[in-house]
């Protein structure tokens, strides 16, 4: 997985980039797990913790996962999940709704629309590339293209002003 995120790597603070991104490939992983095996979120936050976070962290380079942001982000999909839900299913393709779409690919954009939704302290260009990253590593082509596009008309409906203010320069 392409770890380009917050910062580029040659920039002093690119560690907190790579364990973000571990937490956000975490973040996937667990709520993958929740839909497939109905365990509850508090007990699948604890299993990462114990047992998986260190080796997701390891699998992309990174010395680490940010542990507070993998909880906010399993414990805030599973809260804002009925307000964030209609919300991807509106930007989906005619006739397509979330329930229909791949797992992995249902935890990807439910944890990118919980960010640019609620993270407004990460830019949404970030948080797009970050999950069109994690779809690369769990899919071909076409899905990585899918969730670039759904996130991009989300967080252009979302936050206008970040784009606005980079289009003006």
């Amino acid at each position: 997985m392409n770890t380009k995120t917050d910062d580029h790597v040659d920039q002093p603070d690119a560690p907190r980039s790579a364990t973000r991104s571990a937490a956000r490939l975490s973040a996937v992983q667990a709520l993958y797990q929740m839909d497939m095996t109905g365990i509850d979120a508090n007990d699948v936050i604890s299993e990462f913790e114990q047992h998986r976070l260190d080796d997701i962290a390891k699998s992309i380079g990174a010395p680490d996962a940010d542990t507070a942001m993998f909880e906010d982000i399993v414990r805030g999909v599973v809260r804002e999940q009925q307000a964030i839900d209609p919300v991807l299913d509106a930007h989906l393709a005619e006739g397509w709704r979330l329930a229909r779409v791949d797992s992995i690919l249902r935890a990807i954009l439910r944890s990118a629309a919980f960010e640019i939704a609620l993270r407004d302290d990460i830019p949404a260009k970030v948080v797009i590339n970050e999950y069109v990253d994690i779809a690369h590593a769990f899919f071909g082509p076409e899905e990585p293209k899918v969730v670039n596009g759904i996130l991009d008309h989300l967080a252009r409906s979302r936050r206008p002003q970040e784009f606005e203010r980079q289009s003006d320069e």
